[in-house]
């Protein structure tokens, strides 16, 4: 890594941005991790650049093949795609490379005693532990003596103490940054098994892929004063750092997955029925606005106007609540509105395509042709995909569920001014072509013999076959329903009110 090669190659900032997100397989992709995702990928998409996906994975003892499955399976539901990919536990060599590298400088020691011992240095900040110093001033000889007869160490970076150095870098969204090295603790490149530590791993992984811009949530900002040193030990320059705002519940917790479980993770959101685009379009403005302050915004258009600049500082709240009453209350309602308008912003025969598996998986009968008709009769009734399994579903079964007889009753009306609508109903429609007009001038027509209102002929109508008064438009679904099961609905409903 600290070869002259790879330092040219890091000092080379082009104007092709390199940038990357490195999730740890240590669960389901989390909401907060996805939007990091999505700003790298709007950030290398609009300056042209490079995204990579590395999996941050030697962690060895959390690490699961169940998360790492769930990290690309929420990656792929988002749809963007990726440039390169990396696994970081092939690539242990190029780390302990770089770890000795920076011990062959003088910038690192060998540690041979349990971590944080009782005879450990306590002189940082609120007494936190910052080096021990028996191991720090050990001789080369005495340390490779030890070394050499098997005893096991930790290989710690040698923080410069007592000469007043400041760490410093500037962050794209919160601005200079600066810590004494006083206060940074001699912290672990290396564990005693060998194994890397994740401030050396990442930064050398960083450095090798010819890393630009990290942007990342703001919990790592802390971690920056460590990786700052490692790319100088390392004779890398640091990349851009962009700390983003961290998602937080209602009562400003940390959106966690072991307090806040499922409503953080990806997955959830497309088992609910969100269009990824959408979710993609909540997520960015969750912390990031754009100049003109509009929502609803398309992939392209979050690509045009995304830029670190338009990234707040203040920490951005998921409105969801705690317990749902309802299946949306799990859910940002911004989220759900967001939803509901790209929906209707798809074309007809995209969102039915998206509509029909869902039907089908819930065990209705349901072909593409039929799904079409369908489709446009209940696109402004639906916020969630899956919401077509009630907003539709008395257009695919052969029995309607039970509803109660008084629904029928119109306004203003009694039992029997809805039998003798629907009987009239009955009489009319046997003979009537099942197109949209011939069915108004028909329905109408009927409703002016019996001296009513047009509303007054539909109402018992709409609830015959379709059991609820709210119901797509009537003609449209008598369409569809076609002449056999309205006929068959309006001869139960009229046995309803015998």
């Amino acid at each position: 890594m600290a070869d002259s090669s790879t330092s040219l190659k890091k000092d080379d900032l082009s104007t092709r941005p390199r940038v990357r997100f490195a999730p740890s397989p240590t669960g389901f992709l989390h909401v907060g991790s996805a939007r990091t995702f999505i700003f790298n990928w709007l950030y290398a998409r609009r300056n042209n650049g490079t995204m990579i996906v590395r999996l941050d994975d030697t962690d060895v003892e959390r690490n699961t093949e169940a998360s790492v499955d769930s990290i690309f399976e929420g990656l792929k539901w988002l749809d963007l795609g990726w440039d390169e990919q990396y696994k970081q536990s092939e690539r242990l060599a190029l780390h302990q490379k770089a770890a000795w590298a920076i011990f062959d400088r003088g910038l690192a020691y060998r540690d041979f005693t349990p971590a944080h011992s009782a005879d450990a240095e306590k002189s940082g900040a609120q007494g936190t532990w910052l080096f021990n110093p028996g191991m720090r001033e050990l001789s080369p000889e005495e340390s490779n003596r030890r070394a050499a007869a098997g005893e096991p160490f930790a290989l710690r970076f040698r923080v410069a103490r007592g000469v007043g150095e400041q760490v410093h870098f500037n962050d794209a969204v919160y601005g200079e940054q600066r810590k004494a090295a006083d206060d940074i603790e001699d912290f672990a490149l290396l564990r005693s098994d060998g194994m890397p530590t994740y401030h050396l791993a990442s930064c050398a992984d960083d450095a090798d892929l010819g890393i630009t811009h990290i942007i990342r949530g703001q919990d790592h900002l802390s971690n920056t004063f460590k990786h700052v040193l490692i790319f100088e030990a390392a004779g890398a320059r640091s990349p851009q750092f962009a700390h983003l705002p961290l998602l937080v519940a209602p009562d400003g917790t940390k959106l966690s997955k072991r307090r806040h479980g499922p409503v953080v993770s990806v997955t959830t959101y497309r088992d609910a029925g969100f269009l990824p685009e959408a979710f993609i379009n909540f997520l960015c403005l969750l912390g990031w606005s754009p100049k003109n302050d509009r929502e609803q915004l398309s992939l392209a258009e979050l690509k045009d106007l995304f830029t670190l600049a338009g990234i707040n500082r203040a920490n951005a709240v998921v409105n969801f609540k705690e317990p749902a009453a309802t299946p949306e209350d799990r859910f940002d309602p911004k989220a759900v509105w967001l939803n509901g308008e790209h929906i209707r912003g798809l074309s007809i025969e995209d969102l039915s395509a998206r509509l029909l598996p869902i039907v089908q998986a819930a065990g209705f009968q349901a072909d593409p042709a039929r799904m079409l008709k369908i489709t446009p009769l209940i696109r402004e009734r639906i916020k969630l995909l899956g919401d077509v399994v009630t907003a539709a579903d008395f257009f695919f079964v052969d029995q309607l569920p039970p509803y109660e007889p008084a629904e029928l009753i119109p306004q203003k009306g009694d039992a029997a001014m809805a039998r003798k609508v629907l009987e009239k109903a009955r009489e009319v429609l046997a003979n009537t072509e099942f197109k949209h007009d011939p069915l108004d001038q028909t329905l109408r027509a009927a409703a002016q013999e019996l001296g009513l209102k047009a509303g007054q002929m539909f109402q018992p109508v709409r609830v015959a076959v379709c059991g609820r008064k709210n119901a797509p438009p009537l003609f449209e679904t008598l369409e569809v329903l076609g002449r056999l099961t309205t006929l068959g609905r309006l001869d139960q409903a009229i046995q309803k009110l015998a």
